[in-house]
């Protein structure tokens, strides 16, 4: 039986992009896709509504825009080390993301990750259409997740950090037994049970009592 499980974001935390902002590079709809997310994660705008809208910028684009957009993406400091050491302690690790299973999928498969769940985009001919395929992973989805990924482990809740920057992790970060701000809004700080200035993910592994 695990001893624990570290839930992550991915966007800004398990990685330094926003991945929508990076696609929205792409379709030439990065400013306002920009000051759409910075809205959603400071908890101005109701995220999937904010998502939608921000996903509708991207009509147009092909998979092989997106393909090209992961070989822009840049893991946060410390990742392999966390993920290593959490391993090495008998704990999961997991992550859950407001982003696409797209750009997801093959870099939790080269990291080792235990479980991930993200968004899918909706494509016809190769193309995306500019919406959501499925239901939106918003903050109920992400403390959701994270519930369910314990259960299923039998990892009491007491014992599952969650990680995260923006007002879409709070319930996440509510629902477990530690969590953790990552270089994060102020709200987030707030109430957070630990705020990390730091953008090292390694230096998790201290909270977990790995490394001192």
């Amino acid at each position: 039986m695990p001893r624990f499980l570290v839930v992550l974001d991915v966007d800004s935390t398990l990685i330094e992009n926003e991945v929508i902002e990076l696609l929205a590079d792409v379709a030439g709809s990065h400013g306002a896709v920009r000051d759409i997310t910075e809205r959603a994660m400071a908890g101005e705008l109701d995220f999937a509504e904010s998502l939608r809208e921000r996903v509708a910028t991207l009509r147009g684009l092909t998979e092989a825009d997106v393909d090209g957009v992961a070989t822009r993406i840049l893991l946060t400091p410390g990742v392999p080390e966390m993920i290593a050491g959490v391993h090495a302690a008998d704990g999961l690790v997991a992550v859950v993301s407001g982003g696409f299973h797209e750009l997801l999928d093959p870099l939790a498969e080269r990291l080792g990750l235990d479980r991930w769940r993200a968004n899918r985009l909706e494509v016809s001919g190769g193309v995306l259409t500019g919406r959501v395929a499925g239901p939106i992973v918003d903050a109920a989805a992400k403390a959701a997740a994270l519930t369910e990924w314990a259960q299923e482990s039998r990892v009491p809740l007491s014992r599952t950090v969650a990680v995260g920057d923006g007002a879409n992790d709070l319930e996440m970060m509510r629902a477990a037994g530690l969590s953790v701000a990552f270089d994060a809004k102020p709200r987030v700080r707030e109430r957070a049970d630990v705020s990390m200035a730091s953008r090292d993910l390694s230096q998790v592994l201290p909270l977990l009592g790995l490394r001192g």
